[in-house]
């Protein structure tokens, strides 16, 4: 890997499921100015080689943190990882699939994830998506968050140099169909 490469921006997208199943998208750009993921894709054995390290190194940090539905442990595990460019050679993108899984009930459930505290590098987007039959009632991020109107859908941006980590938690309303 190049010494070069820095962090742009980053992106990161949750979709609950119903089942209590949440798909995971993180995609993170970087500034590659050596071009070397622009290299690899030329290159499958060397690129899945990279692809195996990267998912084996966010997997570690996945590790170190806890992630529970409802006081119940859901270990999130990457499942791919994906390598490309965005426009031109010097601006790399990875995108990181992870899912976990907990049960859900009726009522108010709680997602918390708790990590290591830590200042954010570079600013990023987050959405929660809900399924169809939960409203989320609050958050406690860190950073302010907004819910869109149906309440399904929340949002935080998280700019550098923000103190981020330690707990987060949304809580939300389940209600089965009548």
């Amino acid at each position: 890997m190049s010494d070069n490469i820095t962090p742009l921006y980053a992106h990161g997208y949750f979709y609950m499921h119903e089942t209590g199943l949440v798909d995971q998208v993180i995609v993170f750009d970087y500034w590659d100015p050596d071009r070397y993921y622009w290299k690899l894709l030329s290159k499958p054995v060397k690129l899945e080689e990279e692809r195996v390290f990267l998912a084996n190194n966010m997997q570690y940090y996945l590790d170190q943190e806890k992630v529970l539905i409802n006081d119940v442990e859901a270990p999130p595990k990457v499942v791919d990882v994906e390598i490309g460019v965005r426009g031109k050679p010097e601006i790399a993108y990875i995108v990181f699939l992870i899912e976990f899984k907990g049960e859900l009930k009726e009522g108010l459930n709680v997602y918390e994830n708790i990590y290591e505290e830590e200042e954010a590098e570079y600013e990023y987007i987050v959405y929660w998506f809900m399924p169809e039959n939960a409203r989320i009632v609050k958050a406690e991020l860190g950073v302010p968050y907004r819910v869109e109107p149906n309440g399904r859908v929340l949002f935080f941006k998280v700019k550098p140099g923000t103190r981020v980590g330690g707990r987060e938690a949304i809580y939300f309303e389940i209600k089965q169909d009548v």
